[in-house]
């Protein structure tokens, strides 16, 4: 008898897609529940989880403040995506498409919002004058970077991670076609960085910031706890270049911020103020009952 499955001539959501995500996929948008956005202090309000498509923009963040640039004065607050938060009102308002992480720009007279973490790298630099090149041939290949990074990685965590570590099944084909590109995009990041410093030229980008928490996390952190299925340790120049991004004060702080896993030390869940760092990781505030 056949299993294989054979497509209606018009889906219909019938049932749970099953995996660790189950209880928030659904095929239509909007919004489930009423609940506004909490607004703290400061001109930058982040709404957010620590995924590396959140890590981009908290790593973005403290380096700008690293720079000196007081505007970038932000508070971070948590958006746990498994639980839905994505999906109250006021979160929709700021973003339709109901993703993390959402920027509300509050430094001006009307309140910009900024969603898609590769348009808020993009507002941030442009606003503060960092990270980003001005002469046309070095800003064209630091938004080359970055989009090809927006562009293939969804091929990584919605493909590789899925199918490997959340699926409710394993599945041979899906598993072999997303390691497949997963490898051939690690290959492409490696043999660029074999020709340069960092991704975009010898500048640090906002490419790398985007790059970074997902190809890093895989060579470095074992994301999906997929590393060595991938034999990530050939990847010597990504290697090379994780490790010294993760040297930066910045990057190890930003991959703190909104963060729910691993150590209770390297968890800060919300981000008001720098002094949080030194007092309001998730050991302390367990240690201080």
């Amino acid at each position: 008898m056949s299993t294989e499955y054979v497509p209606p001539k018009v889906w219909t959501w019938t049932k749970a897609s099953g995996g660790r995500f189950a209880n928030i996929n659904r095929p239509i948008a909007g919004a489930t529940h009423e609940k506004e956005l909490p607004v703290g202090k400061h001109p930058l309000q982040l709404y957010s989880q620590g995924t590396p498509n959140g890590v981009k923009v908290t790593i973005m963040l403290e380096e700008l403040l690293a720079l000196g640039h007081q505007g970038a004065e932000y508070d971070a607050w948590l958006i746990r995506i498994g639980e839905g938060d994505q999906f109250g009102s006021g979160f929709v308002a700021a973003n339709p498409n109901s993703k993390i992480p959402t920027l509300v720009d509050r430094s001006g007279p009307e309140p910009i919002r900024v969603f898609e973490s590769g348009a808020i790298l993009v507002h941030l630099a442009e606003k503060f004058g960092a990270f980003l090149p001005t002469a046309p041939a070095a800003r064209a290949e630091a938004f080359s970077w970055l989009f090809w990074q927006m562009g293939s990685t969804p091929y990584v965590g919605g493909g590789f991670g899925h199918f490997y570590a959340y699926a409710p099944e394993k599945w041979e084909y899906p598993i072999d076609r997303f390691t497949m590109e997963t490898k051939r995009l690690l290959d492409v990041l490696d043999r660029r960085l074999g020709e340069s410093e960092y991704v975009a030229g010898p500048d640090y980008t906002i490419a790398d910031m985007a790059i970074w928490p997902w190809y890093g996390g895989l060579v470095k952190f074992d994301s999906y706890g997929g590393s060595e299925f991938l034999a990530a340790h050939e990847y010597k120049n990504v290697l090379r270049w994780t490790e010294q991004l993760w040297a930066r004060p910045a990057v190890k702080r930003g991959r703190m911020v909104n963060r729910l896993a691993g150590e209770p030390a390297t968890q800060l869940r919300e981000r008001h103020d720098a002094s949080d760092f030194e007092t309001k990781t998730q050991d302390k505030l367990e240690k201080a009952g």
